[in-house]
């Protein structure tokens, strides 16, 4: 059942990191979105910062930084024609895998086969992955995690869509909801309403569906499929401080 995006979003308190892939509803764009969020305040201190085919995040007060390794990565890169988006440091293994043609048509897959789920015992928060094809708008996204949170148990699930329906996406969050313990994500990607065909408009529709206290900042990129051009937009909740 396909569910409206930014119902749901406004109705989850905390569904956590989320990627949103699908076609515009004049079929003529794929559209992504990536978010993040934060409880503590840590993970609140963060911003994306743009650099040449995505994007990283940099702490927004460096002062402030704690432990850097989950929170500073690249969440998107531009590898060719493919735009490859995470929520961790997997989009550098992702991008090494299919720059190198290890595995060729299975880079994506093969990468996250040497990958897991985060170190942030006991949560052992998934780690969310998806790839655009920039020309022909199919995408895959993946999910790892562990069994119920067992550490000593990886589960690796890879979902194909290579044909799209106009007006609509999938989305995959890193948590079900807020809770103690919080919940990861269960079952396929969400089926949701795409309704959005300006890059803009689209970002400013999900930023206001997040959750004011938890959201921290979103990216969205819209691409043009005849040409393989993008335009991306960045908000930020958090103003960066001169370090």
């Amino acid at each position: 059942m396909k569910k409206n995006l930014y119902t749901y979003l406004a109705g989850n308190e905390y569904p956590g990191r989320g990627i949103c892939i699908g076609r515009s509803p004049d079929g003529t764009k794929a559209m992504i979105a990536y978010w993040i969020m934060g409880r503590s305040a840590n993970s609140r201190n963060r911003v994306f910062d743009a650099i040449p085919g995505g994007i990283r995040t940099v702490a927004a007060d460096p002062a402030k930084l704690e432990d850097p390794h989950l929170i500073i990565y690249n969440p998107v890169l531009t590898l060719n024609d493919t735009t490859i988006v995470t929520n961790g440091d997997q989009t550098d293994t992702i991008y090494r895998y299919m720059r190198d043609n290890l595995f060729p048509g299975y880079g994506f897959e093969a990468a996250l086969a040497t990958r897991t789920f985060e170190d942030d015992a006991p949560i052992f928060t998934p780690r969310i992955s998806g790839v655009v094809d920039m020309r022909r708008g199919g995408y895959k996204l993946s999910i790892l995690k562990s069994c119920d949170g067992n550490p000593a148990s990886v589960q690796r699930q890879t979902f194909d869509y290579p044909q799209p329906v106009a007006g609509e996406g999938q989305l995959i969050t890193t948590y079900q909801k807020n809770g103690s313990p919080i919940p990861s994500f269960a079952g396929e990607p969400l089926r949701v309403t795409l309704d959005q065909n300006d890059a803009d408009e689209f970002a400013g529709k999900l930023w206001e569906a997040l959750n004011e206290d938890n959201k921290v900042s979103l990216f969205v990129r819209a691409i043009t499929l005849e040409t393989g051009d993008y335009e991306d937009v960045i908000l930020n909740k958090y103003n960066t401080v001169e370090g």
